[in-house]
């Protein structure tokens, strides 16, 4: 299980010089970094493990890699619980065997990407909408590994001023929508129901985004640091008609940095 925060101190453990994986120099891009921690974070994987299976773009990889070991006999015996209908479906195409909490209660490793991640290690994910399975499966294993490029570090939650998503039931999304944003005035919050977008790019006739659980996701958009996380948390939470929030808060055992000048492992460790 994620173990509450206040046990632990945060530690460097390891740094990997950029020049030691590319000895020319070279440009990387955002996507080639996502990659390069999402393949770090896949070294701890072992045969035997079952594996929460994150969603969006920097898990892809590593979903893609665990897929890849599994193919090579590198990886055996691996279950994977997937957080999303789309992993799922990736999963299924790599071949990885799947299964459920129901089945797992607890899981050995989980991998997956981040939106924001604060200096004590606290994160902002969902901005993919898959933000209450994700919670599900990445609250119940042993080990919750993040992998990211430098651009998701913020000095406080909401930093980024991207949003911070909030899944919530469909009636009267309005006043839900407007409660939220009421609860954080103080900040500046703007609340906006998320909404599909059209091959064109643009908003498709204000069609709200349905998350795979069958909700609605509302974002909100915070000019100033809210404080308290904890508090702020159990605020969101007590407001009927809230589902769950994108805050991941105590939950990251180890953080995986990527950036220009090398890769950056942060863990969290008992005192």
């Amino acid at each position: 299980m994620a173990i509450p925060y206040h046990h632990f101190n945060l530690v460097t453990s390891e740094k990997l010089d950029m020049e030691m994986l590319f000895p020319s120099p070279v440009v990387l891009t955002q996507d080639e970094l996502k990659r390069i921690a999402a393949y770090k974070a896949v070294e701890m994987v072992e045969s035997g493990m079952v594996v929460g299976l994150g969603t969006g773009s920097t898990a892809k990889h590593a979903v893609d890699r665990i897929g890849e070991l599994l193919h090579q006999g590198k990886l055996k015996n691996i279950i994977g619980i997937p957080t999303s209908t789309k992993t799922h479906e990736q999963a299924l195409s790599l071949g990885i065997p799947l299964s459920d909490l129901d089945s797992h209660p607890v899981l050995d490793i989980a991998i997956d990407g981040a939106d924001e991640i604060d200096p004590n290690l606290n994160l902002v994910k969902g901005r993919g909408g898959s933000l209450l399975r994700e919670k599900m499966v990445e609250g119940v294993c042993k080990k919750f590994v993040v992998t990211v490029d430098e651009s998701k570090l913020v000095k406080y939650i909401g930093g980024s001023g991207l949003a911070m998503p909030v899944e919530i039931v469909p009636f009267c999304w309005k006043f839900t929508a407007k409660r939220l944003q009421d609860l954080f005035e103080y900040a500046g919050c703007v609340a906006k129901l998320r909404t599909f977008a059209s091959s064109n790019g643009m908003e498709n006739g204000g069609l709200p985004f349905v998350t795979d659980n069958g909700n609605y996701v509302v974002d909100l958009y915070f000019k100033r640091d809210i404080g308290d996380l904890k508090a702020a948390s159990d605020a969101i939470l007590r407001l009927a008609g809230v589902v769950e929030h994108g805050m991941f808060l105590d939950m990251a055992t180890t953080v995986i940095v990527a950036g220009d000048l090398g890769v950056t492992i942060k863990n969290k460790i008992i005192k």
